[in-house]
Formats: structure tokens, C-alpha cells, sequence
């Protein structure tokens, strides 16, 4: 049982910790269609954990910099 709750933090640290510090998603003031950014936001985050990108935030803002570095992920 111990193990379950464990594995339930690594979830709320892994996912819901950079969602709300890297990507914003708490601070959000999107009232219209808010599932759709969150959806954009998940996708995101999805594609650059896919690509090996582990300090989500610095790689965020490489692909800020660059256009040409973010539309040559696979998958676009």
C-alpha cells in the first residue's frame, strides 16, 4: 500500500509540478475553452519528454528562441 502512495506522489512531482512552475497552467486566465490550452500544454510537455528533454523549462525556451529547432520534432 505504502508503494502505491508513493508511486501517486511521483505523479503529482513529475507531471503536475512542471505543469504548474514550467508551463504556468495554475496562473492561466483562459476562461473560454480552457481544456483546449490544457490539452496544447499536456501535448507539449508529452512531446519534449519524448524527445529526452529533461530540464523542461530551459528546453522550452530553446524552442522559444529557435522555430526551426521546435518544427523538427517527429510527430509535427
Amino acid at each position: 500500500m505504502a508503494h502505491l502512495i508513493r508511486g501517486h506522489g511521483a505523479i503529482e512531482n513529475r507531471l503536475h509540478h512542471v505543469l504548474d512552475v514550467s508551463l504556468g497552467e495554475d496562473s492561466s486566465r483562459i476562461r473560454k475553452n480552457p481544456g483546449v490550452f490544457a490539452l496544447l500544454r499536456h501535448f507539449a510537455l508529452n512531446l519534449l519528454r519524448h524527445k529526452g528533454q529533461t530540464p523542461i523549462r530551459s528546453a522550452l525556451y530553446d524552442n522559444a528562441i529557435s522555430l526551426h529547432r521546435l518544427l523538427a520534432y517527429e510527430g509535427i
